[in-house]
């Protein structure tokens, strides 16, 4: 159980580092049309930064899938949430001071994460169905449309809205790792959970590259580790069977409430430097 739990840090450093340079790379490519635009995808991918930081989002998605098959949903999908303390502790060595509300949020962080560890139970996932499979495609669909609804809108719902349908949509890609039964290249092509893992994370990256170009990121990384985070665990525990230790339930809530809960007070760290200010990068997982 330790070594998934490894994984998942793995994970959030990979993630966190990736995010740095993914938001330079946003913030530096042309705005093209209006609301969502798939071309800046191609756009931001002639950037050394940004395909990089892909490079190491793919090691860490790697990490991320050895995490899942090992522990719950909410451990890993919390643990994720900390390459935003990743993220901050990085700022640091960029020049950017941390504070002591951002220290003790880091230290909120780390201790959260230590409770979902002594709390989580190492187990595999419930088996689902065909039907179960169909229902992510179908969210995948709905996720769809409505970031390009939330697009369309005004800027003040547009940059929250993104960022809740980006984090809905790595939520999406967490569960359907989770349920893949193996990495056997022929399981892989033939488990339509691969392929909802693809075009969730490629929505994902589209919505939250919008999300981080044309709005306020802190607000945007705050949504997105919401949606990335209650709902995957929340599927996790009513339907694939996440559970905790004998007698570590509050343990567990305790543990994802606090790590959850610094996160989010260290979304500042997500908004990019502007010219004449500090350095301060973003998570993209």
């Amino acid at each position: 159980m330790w070594w998934g739990l490894l994984c998942a840090l793995g994970a959030a450093i990979a993630y966190g580092v990736a995010s740095v340079m993914q938001s330079v790379a946003a913030k530096a490519t042309d705005t093209g049309a209006d609301g969502v635009d798939p071309k800046l995808l191609v756009r931001v991918l002639g950037q050394w930064k940004f395909v990089l930081g892909l490079s190491l989002d793919l090691l860490g998605f790697v990490a991320q899938i050895a995490a899942l098959h090992v522990l719950p949903l909410f451990v890993v999908q919390a643990a994720l949430a900390a390459s935003l303390a990743v993220t901050a502790v990085a700022a640091r060595f960029l020049g950017v001071r941390l504070g002591r509300r951002e220290w003790l949020a880091v230290a909120v962080v780390c201790a959260g994460l230590g409770l979902l560890g002594a709390a989580a139970e190492s187990e595999g996932s419930d088996p689902v169905g065909l039907g179960f499979r169909l229902g992510l495609i179908s969210a995948v669909v709905v996720l769809a449309g409505a970031g390009i609804v939330a697009g369309k809108t005004s800027r003040h719902v547009r940059t929250p809205a993104l960022g809740l349908v980006a984090g809905l949509s790595f939520g999406v890609v967490a569960i359907a790792g989770r349920i893949i039964p193996s990495l056997a290249p022929l399981d892989l092509l033939t488990d339509p959970a691969t392929y909802t893992v693809a075009v969730a994370g490629g929505m994902a990256m589209l919505f939250y590259a919008t999300a981080l170009q044309r709005g306020s990121v802190t607000t945007s990384t705050a949504m997105m580790v919401l949606g990335e985070t209650v709902f995957p665990s929340l599927v996790g525990v009513l339907v694939l069977g996440d559970r905790t230790r004998p007698g570590f339930a509050v343990v567990a809530i305790a543990g994802f409430v606090l790590a959850v809960a610094a996160a989010l007070a260290l979304a500042r760290f997500g908004e990019p430097a502007t010219e004449g200010s500090e350095t301060k990068p973003t998570v993209l997982p």
